[in-house]
């Protein structure tokens, strides 16, 4: 009797990870034939992490995967739209204002998803730069990135992880190099930090702000990241900064052009013509730069765009 009660609460539990399976392949499918309607602010979630916790009890894992899934698919879809908007050329782009609801939900579906699993780090630290990420590839929330690390880090005291993403977000998004380095410092005196940590600490604070310092940062996280879409994203931040390198040179000639014709460059044609370049330049991943009104930017087609702002230096003296 045991051992058939035993079988039958194993088939149960295939059977649901099965119609879990099912229903997450099937919204893909909807989701590729049917554009994603808006959502319901009023009904898409129960805001409360302890009510959610007492109405899902046993299956509270389950639960927060389902609703960190929904939160990457939000994240997902306002990207999405708000990119195609920004590459409308006729009209004019209409970009909601940085106040835009577009991305209103993340911070609540992300809070709500680490109360149900206090310990999913993959919803902490990619969450945290989903909401950091400036408008409009994200909301440009680098306090509630902050907020969202804080939280994991009261679950989990000793996680050097999130101290490193705070000290992150802080250098990359807010551009306060002395809160970075304070929080790099932290990270390294943990157990198992790596070493370059320390290092990192006094290199932010003395030249937080420079692009090879910035370079020196992203490549640490390259090298150290524990998985793929990390790993990914400091390369293109590495792309990002090579970028902004050529973007200079580049700009640099067509200058010198403007002052030569006494009128800058429309296009790319005219100064392949005066043989300022011998073809239109691409960026790091292949796409042609744009040109608008003599300036150099990324084509907003390019997985470059947008490119970080230039944050000022840093104050290289000691904090008082």
């Amino acid at each position: 009797m045991r051992a058939r009660s035993a079988s039958a609460i194993v088939a149960a539990a295939v059977f649901a990870v099965m119609m879990v399976g099912a229903s997450i392949e099937l919204q893909a499918v909807r989701d590729r034939f049917y554009p994603p309607r808006e959502l319901d602010e009023d009904t898409l979630y129960i805001q409360s992490g302890p009510m959610m916790r007492r109405l899902t009890v046993a299956y509270n894992a389950l639960a927060a995967d389902l609703y960190w899934i929904r939160a990457i698919q939000y994240y997902g879809d306002g990207k999405r739209r708000l990119a195609s908007q920004a590459r409308v050329p006729d009209p004019p782009p209409m970009i909601a204002a940085p106040t835009s609801d577009a991305y209103s939900m993340l911070y609540p579906m992300l809070d709500l998803t680490t109360s149900l699993d206090p310990r999913f780090n993959i919803a902490y630290r990619f969450g945290a730069v989903f909401l950091a990420e400036p408008y409009p590839s994200g909301p440009g929330r680098p306090d509630l990135a902050v907020k969202l690390l804080e939280k994991g880090l009261r679950e989990r005291p000793d996680k050097w992880e999130y101290m490193e993403d705070i000290g992150f977000v802080h250098y990359w998004y807010d551009h306060d190099y002395r809160a970075a380095a304070e929080w790099f410092r932290k990270a390294g005196e943990m157990p198992g930090a790596p070493w370059w940590l320390r290092s990192l600490a006094a290199t932010t604070l003395a030249q937080g702000g420079d692009r090879q310092s910035s370079r020196t940062m992203w490549e640490a996280i390259r090298q150290s990241s524990e998985n793929d879409w990390l790993r990914l994203d400091a390369e293109r931040r590495l792309l990002q900064l090579q970028a902004l390198d050529q973007i200079d040179q580049l700009q640099a000639e067509i200058d010198k052009y403007a002052r030569r014709a006494g009128a800058p460059a429309t296009n790319w044609s005219t100064l392949v013509r005066a043989r300022v370049f011998p073809g239109m330049p691409v960026d790091p991943t292949g796409t042609p730069y744009a040109l608008d009104g003599g300036r150099v930017t990324v084509d907003p087609s390019s997985r470059l765009w947008p490119l970080p702002q230039e944050p000022r230096r840093a104050d290289s003296r000691p904090p008082s």
